[in-house]
């Protein structure tokens, strides 16, 4: 007999929660989808809808795959609806205070037994962890997905102190059956490909202060001499430069001077300049390429 899917919740209907909620539809999982209102929670549907028509059309998706995806995905606003989840992703912005006011709540609601699950780049897990009771610690632990998750096969699994093998058994099965490939890493600061990315980053930027190169030029350099299907401005204006500059902060707290964000990323932040959403960056904006 078929084993009835787990249900799924994602707290966080931005860029990368209505993904993470979209990825588990996608592989059968009823998934509850919750924010703070109904207005973000309807733009999150419509941009997943747009994301599976354009998949399906360039041919990232088959259209047997995305058949009542949608459907499976249910809006809420109201937190005690994820009572009976099985499996619960945070996918909040990075603060901390906001993460761990969500999970105080989630640990008084959502039943015994029910792996959670933090997605994020930068904060200590076992941090996050505290935050929630000692029996549901077991339980707890990063998932880090990449963006965009409906696109990008990696997820990095990071166990607290007192992850169970069980729930990262879990975790792993999970994002496996939701087509991902997921990989065991350590609990530190940036864990492990945040830590090679922002070494690159570091080094483009300081590129650009020096004058070697431009950005649009180190951006084709990098997709076409190093096969990345991004360049590294592009990315930035992508994810943004202030969530750039925050997660580079946080590594130069823990690594010290080789993680020092560049002079230039502080600029362009004080400026306004942090990417796509501002329609200003390295490479969006008026007199950009």
């Amino acid at each position: 007999m078929a084993t009835k899917p787990e249900k799924v919740s994602v707290i966080g209907a931005g860029l990368m929660g209505a993904e993470i909620a979209l990825v588990y539809a996608m592989a059968g999982h009823p998934v509850m989808l919750t924010d703070t209102s109904d207005e973000a929670l309807g733009k999150a549907k419509t941009r997943l809808a747009d994301i599976l028509s354009k998949g399906v059309t360039r041919g990232h998706f088959k259209e047997a795959d995305t058949a009542g995806t949608l459907n499976r995905i249910r809006p809420t606003v109201k937190m005690a609806d994820l009572a009976d989840s099985d499996l619960v992703v945070e996918a909040v912005f990075e603060d901390e205070k906001v993460k761990a006011e969500i999970w105080g709540k989630l640990d008084k609601i959502v039943k015994k037994g029910a792996v959670f699950a933090t997605n994020t780049s930068t904060i200590p897990i076992s941090t996050l962890a505290s935050y929630v009771g000692p029996e549901r610690r077991p339980n707890f632990l990063g998932t880090h997905y990449f963006s965009p998750v409906s696109r990008m096969k990696l997820v990095e699994v990071i166990p607290a102190f007192d992850t169970s093998e069980a729930a990262i058994a879990t975790a792993f099965r999970l994002a496996e059956g939701a087509g991902k490939v997921a990989i065991r890493v350590k609990d530190v600061a940036g864990f492990a490909v945040n830590r090679v990315l922002h070494a690159f980053l570091i080094e483009a930027v300081r590129l650009v202060e020096e004058e070697v190169v431009t950005a649009e030029e180190l951006d084709t350099a990098c997709r076409l001499g190093l096969g990345h299907p991004m360049g590294p401005f592009e990315l930035m204006d992508a994810v943004t430069n202030s969530l750039t500059l925050q997660a580079q902060a946080i590594m130069q707290d823990s690594y010290g001077e080789r993680f020092r964000p560049r002079p230039l990323l502080k600029q362009m932040v004080q400026a306004g300049r942090i990417g796509r959403k501002a329609n200003a960056g390295w490479r969006v904006g008026p007199g950009t390429k």
